[in-house]
């Protein structure tokens, strides 16, 4: 045990983790000159080609240091907000973290929750200087941040380029020598902590756990302490660039084990792997459930798909534990799923992966939040989703669930930050200066208005720099209404939202322009109509497509043309009657991006 180092990287999105991984697989020879391409442990095509960490990936490096070979299991964490509990799981499973900052952008929110995350479980961090070869860099400046935030001597910042492999020989020392060896008893009773899963369509269900205490070995009869079911390990080894098999694996060993599991309800991540014969007293604990912040309704486009669609679903919680879901059923899209996530980046890979993984063609509905409703009775409500809302009559009050926003920007941009989060119903609660030309605010507001395009608005003013982390602190009573879409009439209930009262008629107005665009022409006129209540605030007309009978009608009386046009007119009325409009799902989508 005293030969093993268990680390991950943690930094804010775009400060080089995933760079500076390739770099120490290259140093240690895990991978050779012809495998080898960049982001290599990005293994999803999502995630090379928007440039981001979604999946934490796992894997083992041999090292050799004075003479010792050392085994080293390395975990790279995302960095983007919305993947924060990928993050949180990483950390349960290492006793060390190399915190990585930008050397031309300095510490950033994303950089602070994640280390806070690891110094709560107690890791021994490790500060890494990136970018240094870069022009912009400001090593001094960024160097005083870091001192301000962990308290460590100047000297110990290792200054690195994951690009060009400077600092690196370094920094596998550091990890050697500074990093301790994962505690535990090989005799006790076996105690492994699952952090992640995959799917295979061959081998079924594969677990990635970390061994707390005690052995394991191939074939021995396990069990999952909360699940409760047994199984024989059919195999079990470590992650390399493939995973390799073991007969053994002892406490502080990060590997996997295939038992042959189907059924995805049985894994569950943060559970606990033991022996059947000799179980553990405790399960670990120091896992938090996921809350999600944002909701959204998820239906298949054939309805038919419905059974195809939950296995799917399943299958992709196995890989991301942060999706979370429930049936439900909607007037307009048949049956489908309420689905949480942790954001709109979050919400958008889901949707994707979907589309990619699993060939499911899926509508998404306009994404909201949670509300509590108070009624008239003294119940007390919780509503996902607006066609849920009660009757108005019997509704007291209604509250949602407001942040704690804490933004980190250049001071040259904070002017039309503050405007940005004010216009959001945001209110100032603390302004802080942490250098002369950096400066924190923190900002109490509804998490509603931060669903939508709050994180695209804020990266766009700020040319990039800010950057945006937040909690949830408690709910308060809001003046909400319910905007409803009609279209010819017939409500649309996917398409509802919850909305602060003085944003409704702005935002039912634009919904309506966007829809007019969006939605083909038909044989007849559609009416689109934007309501609270019975009361309509807004109003569109697609015009019908109409054919000119009256072309062949030349000179002669106008009663020939009067009578064409009758006709068309009666028919075009008994196509409103039973004619009903498709609402495609660029229509869903526009509300997101109104602005």
């Amino acid at each position: 045990m005293d030969n093993i180092r268990n680390f991950c990287i943690i930094a804010h999105i775009d400060h080089g983790k995933s760079t500076l991984a390739d770099r120490l697989l290259e140093k240690t020879g895990t991978i050779n000159a012809r495998e080898f391409q960049d982001q290599m442990l990005d293994d999803m095509d999502l995630e090379r080609e928007r440039g981001i960490t979604i999946k934490s990936h796992a894997i083992q490096m041999d090292y050799t240091h004075e003479g010792r070979s050392y085994y080293l299991n390395l975990i790279d964490t995302p960095g983007h907000v919305d993947f924060s509990y990928e993050v949180s799981r990483s950390i349960a499973a290492c006793e060390g973290a190399l915190l990585v900052v930008d050397a031309t952008q300095g510490i950033q929110a994303q950089t602070i929750s994640n280390l806070y995350m690891a110094i709560e479980h107690g890791l021994e961090i490790i500060p890494v200087l990136n970018k240094m070869d870069s022009q912009s860099a400001m090593p001094e400046e960024v160097k005083d941040q870091i001192v301000d935030l962990i308290g460590c001597k100047r000297e110990e910042i290792i200054e690195a380029s994951a690009r060009t492999g400077m600092g690196v020989d370094r920094i596998m020392e550091e990890i050697i020598t500074r990093i301790p060896p994962p505690k535990g008893d090989p005799d006790a009773p076996l105690q492994a902590l699952i952090f992640d899963s995959v799917f295979n369509s061959f081998r079924g269900i594969i677990a990635y756990f970390k061994i707390a205490h005690g052995t394991v070995r191939t074939h021995d009869l396990v069990k999952f302490v909360n699940a409760g079911s047994e199984y024989d390990a059919d195999e079990i080894g470590v992650l390399k660039i493939k995973r390799e098999p073991r007969s053994i694996l002892s406490a502080g060993d990060v590997g996997y084990i295939i038992s042959g599991i189907k059924n995805s309800a049985e894994v569950k991540v943060g559970d606990t792997i033991t022996h059947v014969a000799r179980p553990c007293h405790l399960a670990i604990s120091g896992f938090a459930d996921v809350k999600p912040m944002v909701f959204a309704g998820i239906y298949p486009v054939d309805a038919d798909d419905y059974e195809d669609l939950r296995a799917s679903i399943e299958k992709l919680q196995l890989n991301d534990a942060s999706l979370s879901f429930v049936p439900e059923s909607s007037a307009a899209l048949g049956f489908g799923f309420r689905c949480g996530f942790l954001g709109l980046l979050h919400m958008e890979i889901i949707q994707e992966r979907l589309d990619r993984e699993f060939d499911m063609d899926v509508i998404t509905t306009v994404p909201n939040v949670s509300f509590r409703v108070l009624t008239t009775r003294g119940e007390v409500i919780d509503v996902h989703n607006p066609s849920g809302m009660p009757p108005v009559t019997t509704i007291d009050e209604i509250e949602e669930p407001y942040i704690n926003a804490q933004i980190i920007s250049k001071s040259e941009y904070l002017g039309p930050i503050l405007n940005l989060c004010i216009d959001k119903r945001g209110t100032l609660k603390n302004q802080v200066y942490l250098t002369s030309d950096r400066v924190e605010v923190t900002f109490d507001m509804p998490l509603s208005e931060i669903v939508f395009d709050f994180y695209d608005k804020l990266k766009s003013i700020s040319k990039g720099y800010a950057s945006f982390d937040y909690h949830i602190t408690d709910y308060k009573k809001a003046d909400l209404v319910r905007l409803d879409i009609l279209l010819n009439g017939e409500m649309v209930d996917a398409l509802s939202t919850l909305i602060h009262r003085g944003h409704a008629y702005d935002f039912g107005r634009r919904m309506c322009e966007k829809l007019r665009e969006l939605i083909p022409r038909q044989q007849f006129d559609i009416a689109i109509q934007a309501a609270i209540g019975a009361k309509i605030i807004a109003r569109e007309t697609i015009k019908a497509v109409r054919k000119d009978v009256t072309a062949k009608c030349y000179g002669g009386d106008i009663t020939r043309k009067r009578k064409l046009l009758e006709k068309q007119k009666k028919g075009k009325k008994r196509m409103r009657q039973i004619g009903n409009v498709e609402v495609p799902q660029q229509a869903f989508l526009a509300v997101l991006k109104l602005d």
